[in-house]
């Protein structure tokens, strides 16, 4: 199935990826993977012949480039990315230049550090008369935060 697939790898630990992001993982003949941020043992299961990519060493249109390669190969990608893609995971500019391109794409959620982190300290983010509002921020860093 010649498709990009964008995988949530989850907060860090290789076992909360989710159920369907590993079997993609698995079936995937390019995996493209952020190993400044995603462990090396989420992809670990890949197939053999899996062509691998760590994109901490790429820049986008490298990354476009493997990406449309395997596409015109009628290969299946793995474009791997940490926590949620949808949250901080810079993956809107890629789905545009795949759109460009006539590609399909699929993004598979996977759990966010900010959940994560709620349940390592054994806590909820909302309780009833208290909270029922989360909102998510982060400190600039490399990344600016708007006004």
């Amino acid at each position: 199935m010649a498709k990009v697939f964008f995988i949530g790898a989850g907060p860090g630990d290789p076992e909360l990826i989710t159920v369907k992001g590993q079997r993609l993982i698995k079936e995937a003949d390019v995996i493209i993977y952020a190993g400044s941020l995603v462990p090396k043992q989420v992809i670990e299961c890949h197939k053999e012949g899996a062509e691998i990519h760590n994109s901490a060493s790429m820049n986008l249109d490298e990354v476009i480039e493997v990406m449309v390669k395997a596409i015109k190969e009628n290969k299946m990608v793995a474009r791997v990315h940490t926590g949620d893609p949808a949250i901080y995971g810079a993956h809107r500019e890629q789905m545009d230049i795949l759109a460009s391109h006539n590609i399909e794409f699929e993004v598979i959620p996977g759990v966010s550090s900010f959940l994560a982190s709620a349940a390592a300290i054994k806590k909820e983010f909302t309780l009833p008369d208290i909270a029922q509002t989360v909102i998510c921020t982060r400190m600039e860093g490399r990344t600016p935060v708007p006004e």
